[in-house]
């Protein structure tokens, strides 16, 4: 009775916007020919984001979804709820560096988080490091920090609305005083210390001032800064100039005796040079051979290298390899392939700690540098566990455990006597222990069994009546495990159900589980998707018109293909900073790094398969889609806004029926990393609002 009432007050409300009047959007005649396929590109226009037109178009649309949030009853009752369930304090495990353990907090509805420092744990902490200082708006974010090796030294790093480029700044920790140049033209780079004289790190050449969130990114090198000198004069230490389309970046053995670069042609697959600083005149050799598997560092081990590799082991396994013979055939295995799948080796305290992925729950094992098993870590139950490192001479340090019902929990750990103690909890106003995670396995197009994670109020019936939101990721090697989102707590206290689903193309399960999600293969990854959205309805979970789906990113890209796959399953659909372009997605600052995942279109092979999932491309005239609200940002330069407002243009202009199809371009804000906390509840009172009014849920 109660749900008819509200479907009613739904269809009464949503005559007025039946008429709703989307801006114009003009259409230019320009096609390519692919291999004899012509294909038209009408909206092209709209990837020059520097252009006044671009910007006008980007004005009207963002002026009909704002009066469209404005006309929904609720939405400010909406944002006042997130506000409140915002308002917590969330801290940062603690590092000790020197004589200072120094830590992140926000006090709950900062801009940005503090770094903090104090003399002991017991000792009141002091304000170090204020990034809300940095800009009236807080969108000049922190987005590192690395010490020297005796602490002497900070850089710092700083990026500015939430693009990818960065700036370094090096602090004297003992007077607190900057120094130097700014280090400029950062990109896709940490900061590696030398001792205490000088780091390495990696950059872009100058780039153009107006392509700059736009133009391919092309010849990046590793440079080294030596304190007390400026910017121009660093080092050049790597370079490929004839391979442009390449990252390269640094890491030093804790030693300080090996660097090791590491090389990459796209997000997975990467080749390692090592270069012995012991040695007079050293030269770099190659020490892993490209790209086909993807090692990476762990440490040394006297005149010996620890890597982590997933050479002829889908699952990862740790090897020694003597730089001198570097030959896969001479690789001595120290911690053999599991079942499980190996995600990471962290060190400290003198001993190794692998952390496996077990149906997408974190599992930590501790070793020895030989391989030998010295315990299992207990956790507190299905989870992620993240930071498990320190310093070889530590003697405990800190970790963080989360999931989906679990905010983020600090222990410290003994490394001797395998103890974990609670640190820090989290306290929230949100009710955790009155909602459940559930992981459920079902069966994907192909057959394959697939998991994912349902979260709700406890005791929630099968009766068809949950709203869910189904959110997927399903690309990039990376895998999706349980962690905490206030902004998910709100949607789960108004009675709706999260549910994230394991897909193909993740690292859940290896490699093998990642190669059966990319290239020709990526179709299983929205097979999974649509797969999970039909047994939560077959299960009575909930049904079609309760089901919104949400995705960022590859995410995007996700959502952009199942709603066009598949319209009639979806009620609402949210593809945040989606790549929906698959044909020219890798013309665009790092999209040439995703060709190793999804293929090229100017390749004869792979032309196929990417037009037959692009969402811009798969749209039909006519279609009713779901509503809609594609989400972008105007400072985004990895995932260039154009994907967005390409098929934005054409969904407005394929689309009939009354379902909404509306676009939401931020100001000053990225990819998402470093969003300021006021613009993230703006942002989810919008989102929630949309997706709630479209199910026809009421404000509870």
């Amino acid at each position: 009775m109660r749900f008819t009432i509200l479907l009613a007050a739904f269809l009464i409300v949503s005559t007025a916007f039946a008429q709703l009047s989307y801006p114009v959007t003009k259409k230019v005649e320009v096609t390519d020919n692919y291999f004899g396929t012509t294909i038209a590109d009408p909206y092209r226009w709209l990837e020059d984001d520097n252009s006044e037109e671009t910007k006008s178009w980007v004005q009207q649309q963002n002026n009909v979804t704002s009066a469209y949030f404005s006309a929904i009853p609720y939405r400010e009752k909406v944002k006042d709820r997130l506000a409140v369930l915002w308002n917590y304090p969330k801290y940062g495990s603690p590092r000790k560096e020197g004589g200072y353990y120094y830590f992140s907090k926000n006090d709950g509805l900062q801009n940005q988080s503090i770094l903090y420092r104090q003399a002991g744990l017991k000792a009141d902490p002091e304000v170090f490091l204020n990034p809300n200082q940095f800009s009236a708006d807080g969108t000049v974010a922190l987005s590192g920090t690395t010490f020297s090796k005796n602490a002497k030294y900070l850089t710092y790093q700083i990026a500015r609305s939430g693009s990818d480029w960065q700036e370094a700044v090096v602090m004297d920790l003992s007077t607190q005083r900057l120094i130097d140049d700014t280090i400029r033209w950062i990109k896709f780079s940490g900061i590696t210390w030398n001792g205490d004289e000088g780091f390495y790190y990696s950059r872009y050449p100058v780039p153009d001032a107006s392509t700059k969130l736009s133009r391919q990114n092309q010849f990046h090198k590793v440079y080294y800064h030596k304190i007390g000198t400026k910017q121009a004069e660093d080092i050049l230490i790597y370079e490929d100039n004839e391979h442009p389309l390449r990252n390269v970046g640094a890491d030093l053995t804790d030693d300080g005796r090996f660097l090791i670069i590491s090389t990459t042609e796209g997000t997975s697959g990467n080749e390692l040079w090592v270069r012995d600083l012991a040695k007079e005149r050293p030269a770099f050799k190659r020490l892993v051979e490209g790209f086909k598997t993807d090692p990476d560092l762990i440490d040394s081990y006297g005149d010996l290298l620890l890597v982590r590799t997933n050479q002829d082991a889908p699952n990862f396994k740790v090897v020694l390899i003597d730089p001198s013979q570097p030959d896969k055939n001479n690789w001595k295995i120290v911690i053999p392939e599991q079942q499980e799948v190996l995600q990471s080796v962290g060190t400290g305290g003198g001993y190794l700690f692998c952390s496996y992925l077990r149906d997408a729950s974190t599992r930590v094992v501790q070793f020895t540098y030989t391989g030998k098993v010295v315990r299992e870590i207990n956790l507190p139950g299905l989870g992620t566990a993240s930071g498990f490192g320190g310093k070889k001479n530590d003697k405990s340090f800190f970790y963080t455990f989360t999931s989906y019902t679990y905010p983020p929990t600090i222990f410290s750990y003994d490394v001797e006597t395998g103890v974990s103690t609670l640190f820090r909890k989290t306290e929230t106003v949100f009710n955790s222990d009155g909602y459940e995670t559930k992981q459920v396995f079902f069966t994907s197009k192909d057959g394959t069994r697939v998991p994912m994670f349902i979260t709700g109020k406890k005791g929630f019936s099968l009766n068809g009546n949950n709203p869910v939101l189904l959110y997927g990721y399903g690309g990039f090697n990376i895998p999706q495990t349980p962690g905490f989102s206030i902004s998910n707590a709100f949607w789960m206290e108004q009675g709706g159900l999260y549910v994230v689903v394991n897909l193909r193309g993740g690292s859940e399960y290896g490699e093998a589980w990642h190669k059966a999600g990319m290239l020709e293969n990526k179709q299983n990854v929205f097979d999974d998707f649509i797969g999970a959205a039909e047994f939560l309805i077959q299960n009575k979970y909930t049904r079609k018109e309760l089901v919104a789906i949400r995705g960022g990113s590859n995410g995007g890209l996700l959502v952009g293909a199942c709603m066009t796959q598949r319209p009639d399953l979806f009620k609402v659909a949210l593809p945040a900073v989606g790549v929906m372009d698959m044909l020219r997605y890798h013309l665009f600052t790092i999209g040439w790094a995703w060709a190793v995942e999804y293929g090229r279109s100017d390749k004869a092979d792979q032309f196929p398969f990417l037009l037959k999932y692009s969402p811009l491309h798969t749209l039909k005239d006519g279609n009713q889609y779901p509503a809609t609200l594609v989400t972008t940002a105007d400072h985004d330069d990895r995932v260039v806004p154009a994907h967005s407002f390409k098929f934005a243009a054409r969904l407005q202009e394929a689309h009939r029926g009354s379902n909404p199809v509306l676009i939401r371009v931020e100001t000053k804000a990225g990819h998402g990393a470093g969003k300021p906390t006021s613009k993230q509840i703006e942002e989810a009172a919008d989102i929630w609002s949309f997706t709630m009014y479209n199910l026809g849920l009421s404000f509870k």
